[in-house]
């Protein structure tokens, strides 16, 4: 069998609505190397798995309640062949036949970087509010950019948010060389793995790309219970990884909700229930995710997020 060049690394759990669309485009790419697809189905109940055997390389099942963010993917990586890994996860659609290639193209010209990462464009029905918050974000910029840190020093002169921005990266879709994921695999987190890996091998020497050419379909419009529990964690993490705390003190949080509900019920007016929801779920998130992590507070995990 030939030995790919790359392998597509999938997460997976009750995916059967979006896969098809995936896996479609996964294997329209246009490429001039072998590339295989590992999928890491965590105990789904929708028949994921069973569908997965005919479409995927490999299949790795694993019990309920044991996905993690990092180990998880490192486990993908461990079953996989190439040396470039891309990691996707289940709902975000290649764009385009060149996709792959594209994405793949300056690890194969650059040996000093160790990764890229891909453009995020919203899907068609994505709602206003959410399209406003995807284009605010590096992954969904049209310029092209490297992240480099000369030294530790420099990296610690930074602002906590400019430390953060300069570890951009994001496994919605991403691609990784094996050989640097070999010195530095993903760690145990409940989420942030990729930006936790960017800081690791940028202090190291390395340097990461962002390819906007590379382009995926992928947005979400989730509830506001969710987007608070995930904002907590998510904040916690930021705050242990780079110091980052958006919205330190009680008045700053009233300022915060004030001005996101206005902006809310301006961007999406026809809304206006879930755009308020929102608008107190996301910088209260922010709040308190970070008092906890400056407080030392027991880690609230709300089930995979």
């Amino acid at each position: 069998m030939t030995t790919p060049l790359v392998s597509i690394v999938l997460p997976t759990r009750n995916g059967t609505t979006t896969l098809p669309a995936v896996f479609d485009a996964i294997h329209r790419q246009r490429v001039a190397f072998p590339f295989e697809v590992i999928a890491v189905d965590s105990a789904s109940t929708d028949g994921t798995a069973e569908w997965l055997r005919s479409r995927a390389d490999r299949v790795i099942d694993i019990p309920s309640g044991t996905f993690d963010h990092g180990l998880t993917r490192n486990l993908g990586i461990e079953h996989a062949r190439g040396e470039l890994i891309v990691l996707l996860v289940q709902d975000a659609v290649p764009a385009s036949d060149g996709w792959l290639a594209t994405l793949t193209r300056p690890l194969l010209d650059d040996r000093s970087l160790a990764g890229t990462f891909a453009r995020q464009l919203p899907h068609s029905g994505a709602s206003a509010i959410t399209r406003y918050y995807l284009s605010r974000w590096v992954a969904a910029s049209d310029a092209e950019r490297i992240s480099v840190v000369s030294n530790r020093a420099e990296f610690e002169a930074l602002d906590p948010m400019s430390r953060f921005l300069r570890c951009a990266f994001d496994n919605v879709c991403s691609c990784i060389r094996r050989s640097v994921w070999a010195v530095h695999p993903f760690r145990s987190t409940p989420i942030g793995e990729d930006v936790e890996w960017a800081k690791a091998v940028l202090l190291d020497g390395h340097k990461l790309a962002y390819v906007p050419e590379a382009q995926v379909f992928h947005s979400h419009d989730r509830p506001a219970s969710y987007e608070f529990h995930r904002t907590c964690v998510l904040h916690r993490r930021l705050h242990e990884l780079f110091g980052v705390r958006t919205i330190p003190t009680i008045p700053l949080l009233a300022r915060a909700v004030a001005t996101t509900v206005a902006l809310h019920l301006r961007i999406e007016p026809s809304k206006a229930g879930r755009g308020i929801a929102l608008a107190v779920a996301w910088p209260l998130g922010q709040y308190l995710g970070a008092l906890s992590a400056v407080k030392g507070w027991k880690p609230f995990r709300p089930g995979v997020v």
